[in-house]
């Protein structure tokens, strides 16, 4: 029997509803590991015999290609590699200055092994499926795209208690710090790789707001939102594609907001480990070409999700749901989720435009900074602080 190909991944990829048809397609077998992203990336920087394929995002390249974790991926081997989009491989092409850790600027491996937007014939990761994320409000007397225009919401007042981030540290730190930013609460030199004091300073603010009760425990799974926006536990919080189709599946009023300041973005990815070699080194090629084929886009899509290949994707989609997902334009009909089940009605448009629109409003992208094990310690208190503050209240309660 084939040893099957071990997949290392997170929630955000979909490979329930990939599996069979993959290992179909490909004539071997596929175990996907799927942990919570601090684990995964752990996993993956310190263990690479757990794994053949890294699939995680490529703020974590700074620490797994570090720990020479990974292997180069030799673009001649990818078939549709001159068929990526420009936003996955070329820096600048967002149209405005993002800040953090554009994928571009580590995707290339040199001679020297460094990493840089150089082009080569090597790559670190393969550039699958982005997004550009926001917040989403709980729409019920609001018109979010009116009303809702700033991450400054998020430490409105009258939201007080009822605004939660997750709980990652090169994500809801930049929620937050876009908030402070946006406010006029708080200055940064580079947003994007901040210093010991403005850490220090951020991680303050964000303190300050939890013993005000203004910011609720933080968020580890995407799942987690939608039973507490269902609740009306909350009503602001940093949120994912897949959370926004899932709320309104279960017919949650719930709106990604469009913030002036820029959307923060990241790109998803796929590594090969550095113990790769022989068969089963083909074999992960084999999936990594099967993966930007188009059929895995179209599923990937129906989260949300835009993949690096956009025209390969196309022709595994209906019309109507490529105008929805991908052009911004009014559903022109019920479409699906990820799973089959109703979940977009029709005459409703996808907040932020279409895809182009989307990638032209990048604020920052997810980062690991050169500060990284400081920031994850000081990060770590605020959620830990948080989730103390909500036991003591529901015990008061």
């Amino acid at each position: 029997m084939t040893e099957p190909l071990r997949i290392l991944t997170t929630e955000i990829q979909p490979w329930r509803f990939l599996k069979d048809r993959a290992e179909a397609d490909l004539g071997f077998p596929l175990e996907f590991i799927e942990m919570d992203f601090n684990s995964a990336q752990r996993t993956a920087a310190l263990d690479p015999s757990r794994y053949d394929v890294y699939d995680q995002c490529f703020h974590n390249l700074d620490i797994v290609w570090y720990w020479r974790a990974v292997q180069a991926i030799d673009t001649r081997r990818i078939t549709h590699w001159d068929d990526l989009d420009e936003l996955s491989r070329i820096m600048g092409t967002s149209g405005r200055q993002a800040l953090g850790d554009v994928p571009a600027s580590r995707l290339f491996v040199q001679h020297d092994m460094t990493l840089s937007d150089s082009p080569s014939g090597r790559i670190s990761m393969l550039p699958t499926f982005y997004n550009f994320d926001s917040f989403g409000v709980e729409t019920e007397g609001l018109d979010v795209d009116r009303d809702i225009r700033s991450w400054a919401a998020l430490l409105d007042p009258q939201w007080a208690g009822r605004v939660s981030l997750v709980d990652e540290p090169a994500i809801g730190l930049f929620d937050l710090a876009l908030a402070l930013s946006a406010s006029g609460q708080m200055e940064f030199e580079n947003m994007g790789n901040m210093s010991v004091a403005e850490i220090d300073a951020l991680v303050e603010h964000g303190k300050s707001l939890i013993h005000a009760g203004h910011l609720s425990p933080f968020w580890l799974r995407a799942d987690e939102p939608v039973e507490r926006f269902m609740s009306g536990e909350l009503k602001l919080a940093s949120i994912w594609s897949p959370t926004i189709v899932e709320m309104k599946r279960r017919g949650i009023h719930v709106r990604q907001a469009r913030p002036l300041e820029g959307y923060r973005a990241w790109h998803g990815g796929m590594c090969l480990s550095r113990l790769l070699k022989d068969d089963k080194l083909d074999r992960a090629y084999d999936w990594l070409n099967w993966y930007l084929d188009g059929y895995a886009g179209s599923v990937v899509a129906r989260q949300g999700y835009y993949m690096s290949v956009p025209d390969r994707v196309k022709a595994h989609m209906s019309e109507a749901e490529w105008d929805y997902w991908y052009e911004g334009l009014p559903a022109s009909q019920d479409l699906v989720d990820v799973a089959g089940r109703p979940a977009i009605r029709a005459g409703e448009t996808r907040s932020g435009g279409s895809r182009r629109d989307r990638a032209h409003h990048i604020a920052i992208w997810n980062s690991t900074m050169d500060e990284h094990n400081y920031v994850v310690r000081r990060w770590n208190e605020l959620v830990d602080l948080a989730a103390a503050k909500g036991r003591a209240q529901r015990r008061a309660s």
